[in-house]
């Protein structure tokens, strides 16, 4: 690389559960590696998705929302994204497009006031609003903290995102590229393929289940007769009452389930797959340190 002005760093994206986060990181990746759903909660590891043009090479962290914890996978979770904030170079903080700062805003600002990197303050969905309701907000937000640049964005449209990134761009000190030119993530692709069928689980429940699933693609190196990758993995639920709900009658839920995500899986892979699903009963799983760990959610490796 002979760019001598080339700019590279990590930038944390952090947030109150459903601003937006993992829908910006797919923006800017034009791939997808985070699942996105109306639900809360949905991100629950920091995703690493690599930003990388001929000026810049940016590694993005999208980190779980930050809430008040009710059990062992939520405590992971806010610890995972709090410690994503000690190993960045700038940290995104997104809020919502003329919503005024909540106990969870203002609980992550707190946490914002010991970083040491600049935090740019991203108002993200500004295509659902009047942009007249931006300016409160802007000015209650300022007066709780001292942000490096406000940035209003729509990250589903893609308005000034690009932007966006010009100015974070700045921000970042001059370095080497971290990752090859078509690299988008750190993460395995068994980590990615457990979370697209997480996604379809997350559209097609409700209640209490899209919070009680786990995934674990248990193998995806075999080949059928055909020729096609073999992909096995176990839906896991915390109550067998859930079991039945997740099967659906006659198995119609885990058929729409292995439809939709087959469809995914096979264009992340770009190739074609023969899925198969289980789901297990794990009770408590979101309290059992020895399956978070199994699931991927390792707290001992956060500081």
């Amino acid at each position: 690389m002979d760019n001598k002005n080339f700019r590279s760093g990590f930038v944390a994206i952090v947030g109150r559960p459903n601003v937006g986060k993992s829908t910006f990181m797919n923006r800017i990746i034009k791939e997808q590696i985070a699942i996105t759903s109306p639900k809360a909660q949905t991100t629950r590891n920091k995703i690493q998705g690599i930003y990388t043009d001929d000026d810049r090479q940016i590694i993005f962290l999208d980190t779980p929302g930050i809430h008040k914890p009710h059990n062992g996978l939520d405590q992971y979770m806010d610890k995972a994204a709090i410690s994503a904030l000690k190993e960045v170079d700038a940290v995104l903080f997104m809020t919502e497009a003329g919503q005024s700062a909540g106990p969870g805003d203002k609980f992550i600002i707190d946490e914002l006031k010991n970083v040491k990197a600049p935090v740019f303050l991203i108002l993200n969905k500004i295509d659902l609003i009047n942009p007249d309701e931006m300016a409160p907000q802007i000015s209650e937000y300022s007066e709780l903290m001292d942000f490096a640049e406000v940035i209003p964005i729509s990250a589903t449209d893609g308005n000034n995102v690009d932007e966006m990134i010009d100015a974070l761009t700045k921000a970042l000190p001059i370095g080497p590229q971290y990752y090859d030119d078509d690299q988008i993530t750190d993460h395995p692709e068994y980590f990615i393929v457990g979370e697209l069928i997480r996604e379809k689980i997350l559209e097609d429940t409700r209640d209490e289940i899209p919070h009680s699933i786990a995934v674990i693609v248990e193998s995806m190196n075999q080949r059928t007769a055909a020729g096609k990758l073999q992909v096995e993995a176990s839906i896991y639920v915390e109550r067998d009452s859930q079991k039945p709900i997740v099967i659906g009658k006659g198995g119609s839920m885990l058929k729409n389930i292995g439809i939709g995500s087959r469809i995914k899986i096979e264009h992340l892979l770009g190739e074609k797959i023969n899925l198969k699903l289980w789901v297990r009963v794990k009770k408590n799983w979101r309290d059992d340190p020895l399956f978070l760990t199994q699931a991927g959610y390792s707290v001992k490796d956060i500081k």
